[in-house]
């Protein structure tokens, strides 16, 4: 979940995941977490998920660093996330050359931004899940009528 983590003077407890960012590619779409591994780290209200966002580019055999967020997950806007289909669902940044961040966000507004998400992400994977098994159950059907 994070590259590196540090309590503060006010046992506040900080996870910080760092992604780098070549703003010379077309698309990047870093996963940051897991809902279910956020949710229960957020269960602590002294912990804080954040990202340390590094943007680069490469000239010749250098890196120019052009720009450094720091900042918690709940900054994002919904509008430049997205989940992904691997274990209960991962948060991903939908393409890092377009990051919006909104610091009146509260924890408990993306948290609860998250959980509509997720209200219509789930029944779209049962619906892919569905179609994958219905394929598969013909596959299966066209080789139990072959020979050994």
């Amino acid at each position: 979940m994070a590259d590196l983590a540090f309590d503060d003077i006010y046992e506040n407890y900080y996870v910080v995941d760092i992604k780098t960012h070549n703003i010379n590619t077309n698309f990047n779409m870093p996963n940051l977490t897991s809902v279910e591994r956020l949710a229960r780290f957020y269960s602590d209200i002294k912990n804080y998920f954040v990202l340390l966002l590094v943007s680069y580019t490469i000239e010749t055999d250098s890196l120019l660093f052009k720009e450094c967020t720091f900042v918690p997950i709940e900054y994002l806007d919904w509008s430049c996330l997205t989940l992904g289909a691997l274990g209960w669902g991962q948060i991903q940044i939908a393409n890092s050359n377009n990051i919006k961040i909104d610091v009146d966000n509260t924890r408990k507004k993306w948290m609860l931004q998250l959980c509509d998400a997720l209200d219509i992400f789930y029944p779209n994977e049962i619906s892919k899940i569905t179609k994958r098994i219905d394929h598969f159950r013909n596959i299966r059907e066209y080789w139990e009528k072959q020979p050994d």
